[in-house]
């Protein structure tokens, strides 16, 4: 692959992640030569999301991660005399205290194996023994932590890892679950929940039938491919950057989304649901009328709150719980605002913040739907992947599985002038952007991070059932203690393609205080027990049952300044991680930011050209733009359908 790259590039984005790919996309976009690398196997960096097995692939790697010594620099003999090197760090430490627990029961057989796997796409999988990942002996039990388990699974990342082969789709929301993805040229099989039975042969279970309603390791192992756990647990705002840039762009065109169903609170012990809209509160029998009033009057102050400032004069310097706590609402109320309509905490938000937070919540309710959020089918770890496809079509170069081993800096110009990649490569550009986990200790030095605390969890039901099972909920739960910190729960049921049927996969997400298990145990216990005979044939029990748990605590990267790092050359530019918040406006801002200073006269991922309006030099046409030139046609079908992204509250309906 060394040996076909060009030489010479206008940009080269180093990581996968969503930051970084919106940005190699706009720069494509405004016709830079970009060249997007990334030394894994799949894109979007802490951003992705994994099939099951793939997930315990992602583990193994992280694992022997930690194992990894830097070589002795072989590229030094190409640095010059007025020339020094940066060198990139090889060890991903962004991720620590992993630990893995499976509460299913373990009657793994040799012959089990991820259904379809021998359909996943070559150029992106690690050849492993599958049938060693299958043997029981290497599954962690309930009291192992990583350290303990070495199983050995064929890497996978979601459906449609390659941008080249992403899944064009016919509209942003989906109300069941799809058979195929076609468009006007070709029809791809999906690797949906719905379809892998259909596609793919399966042997027959010839073992003993398991009793009613237990699902076993054996079946979360078997049906692999109909999970998507994405690292990172977020939600677009139906009105935040995320969606208008999506729409702008017509990226929306890679993907489909899903309304969140429901908003739950947990209160004294109990899930309940959050009335939202103006009929909803109506109609809420846990709010009195009195109630109702007091609420809608101060939601209805919210929408407005700048026209009347003498309402939140002198508040400015307190909290927003004890802002609440003045208005004429009743205890009930202010936890309703507090935790589900703001989503903040005691300590956590200023007066004014926790009101722009209101409005916020406010403004996007009904674009959509009932709730303000939407969420990818496939999960999150599909956004970056749309954004490297636009790159890809506008004629980004992709290299997965591909490091570098430093950036050459001028001396008198202190500017890096070139990288040097794993082949010893010396590729010259003029920009830089590098994600943060690729830099070395040294160079971090003064950088001081956060962590944030994660959980993922394969449960058989939901928090809160009610008559359908197709639900899509989110939960705060309020710290209990002084120095905690609120966890954000969000729920997802199988029609978001993100796990097999019968089954809801659960994120926890907090600020990091602790180790992620023991910020997030204490809730885990409270919504949900250990997955167990005993309790298989009590069929009394109100709670969730855990068939699978994973805790790891995340590098929060973002707001940090450039000037924390070490002598950073002027134009090397650096992206963040994932930060803590629900949204991705933080990812949004920061690559607009950036792309400014790239490209300080150009429009921010302007919409795709009218096809008609093209003119096409046949004589100049070079390879890259003989591919772009095949993508009017498809703009020409689905321009529309960033307008149906748009305008979906029509269809909602």
């Amino acid at each position: 692959m060394a040996d076909t790259l060009p030489s010479e590039f206008d940009v080269i984005v180093i990581g996968t992640g969503l930051p970084e790919s919106i940005i190699a996309a706009a720069c494509s976009r405004s016709g830079r030569r970009v060249l997007h690398v990334d030394s894994r196997s799949y894109y979007g960096g802490n951003w992705a999301g994994f099939s099951f097995s793939g997930l315990l692939s992602w583990l193994k790697e992280h694992q022997e991660n930690s194992d990894i010594e830097n070589d002795s620099p072989v590229w030094q003999d190409q640095i010059l005399e007025n020339e020094e090197a940066i060198a990139l760090s090889r060890k991903d430490k962004t991720i620590q205290h992993v630990e893995v627990f499976c509460y299913a029961s373990q009657d793994l057989h040799e012959d089990v194996e991820e259904a379809g796997a021998l359909q996943k796409n070559h150029a992106l999988v690690t050849s492993a023994n599958s049938t060693e990942a299958a043997d029981s002996s290497f599954l962690p039990m309930e009291d192992e932590s990583l350290s303990t388990m070495n199983c050995e699974m064929l890497t996978e990342q979601t459906p449609s890892s390659d941008p080249e082969n992403a899944l064009e789709v016919n509209g942003a929301e989906v109300t069941g679950e799809k058979e195929n993805h076609c468009d006007d040229k070709t029809c791809v099989p999906s690797t949906s929940a719905e379809d892998v039975s259909e596609n793919v042969p399966i042997a027959e279970d010839t073992t003993e039938q398991p009793k009613k309603n237990r699902i076993t390791y054996s079946q979360i192992i078997k049906e692999g491919r109909r999970f998507n756990i994405d690292l990172v647990s977020k939600l677009l705002y139906s009105r935040g950057l995320l969606i208008d840039l999506l729409i702008k762009s017509n990226v929306s065109r890679y993907a489909e989304f899903k309304n969140i169903t429901r908003i739950l609170a947990f209160r004294e012990g109990r899930v309940e649901q959050v009335p939202c809209s103006r009929a909803d509160v109506f109609n809420s029998k846990q709010l009195t009328m009195v109630e109702k009033r007091m609420l809608m009057k101060f939601l209805t102050f919210c929408m407005e709150y700048e026209k009347y400032p003498d309402e939140y004069k002198g508040y400015e310097d307190i909290t927003f719980y004890e802002y609440l706590k003045t208005q004429k609402l009743t205890p009930n109320l202010q936890y309703i605002v507090l935790h589900s309509i703001a989503m903040t905490s005691e300590t956590a938000s200023s007066t004014i913040d926790g009101l722009k937070a209101t409005r916020n919540f406010l403004h996007c309710l009904g674009r959509y739907g009932n709730t303000p959020f939407l969420f990818p089918l496939y999960g999150q770890g599909e956004l970056p992947q749309c954004f490297c496809r636009m790159c890809a079509v506008f004629g980004g170069i992709y290299c997965l599985r591909h490091s570098v081993q430093c950036l050459v800096v001028d001396k008198e110009s202190r500017k890096c002038k070139a990288i040097i990649d794993q082949f010893g490569q010396r590729i010259i550009s003029e920009h830089f952007l590098v994600e943060d986990s690729y830099f070395s200790e040294n160079m971090c030095s003064r950088v001081q991070y956060r962590q944030i605390s994660r959980a993922v969890l394969i449960t058989d039901r939901s928090v809160l059932k009610t008559d359908s099972d197709q639900q899509i909920s989110i939960l705060t739960v309020p710290a209990e203690e002084p120095g905690m910190f609120a966890v954000r729960v969000i729920e997802l049921c199988s029609s978001t393609m993100t796990c097999m049927k019968g089954t809801y996969l659960v994120h926890l997400t907090c600020t990091s205080s602790k180790t992620a298990r023991e910020d997030l145990e204490p809730v885990v216990q409270k919504l949900f027990i250990p997955y167990t005979e005993m309790e298989i044939e009590n069929e009394q029990v109100e709670k969730p049952r855990i068939l699978w748990a994973l805790y790891f605590n995340m590098r929060d990267s973002s707001d940090i300044s450039r000037s924390c790092y070490k002598d950073l050359p002027s134009n090397v530019y650096v992206c963040s991680g994932p930060d803590c918040g629900l949204g991705n406006d933080n990812a949004v801002k920061q690559a607009e930011t950036l792309f400014q200073e790239i490209c300080p006269s150009e429009d921010f991922c302007p919409p795709p050209p009218n096809p008609e309006d093209i003119v096409l030099d046949g004589d100049g046409l070079q390879p890259e733009a003989s591919e772009s030139s095949a993508i009017p046609e498809a703009n020409s079908e689905t321009f529309k359908e960033s307008t149906n992204l748009g305008n979906l509250e029509e269809s909602s309906e």
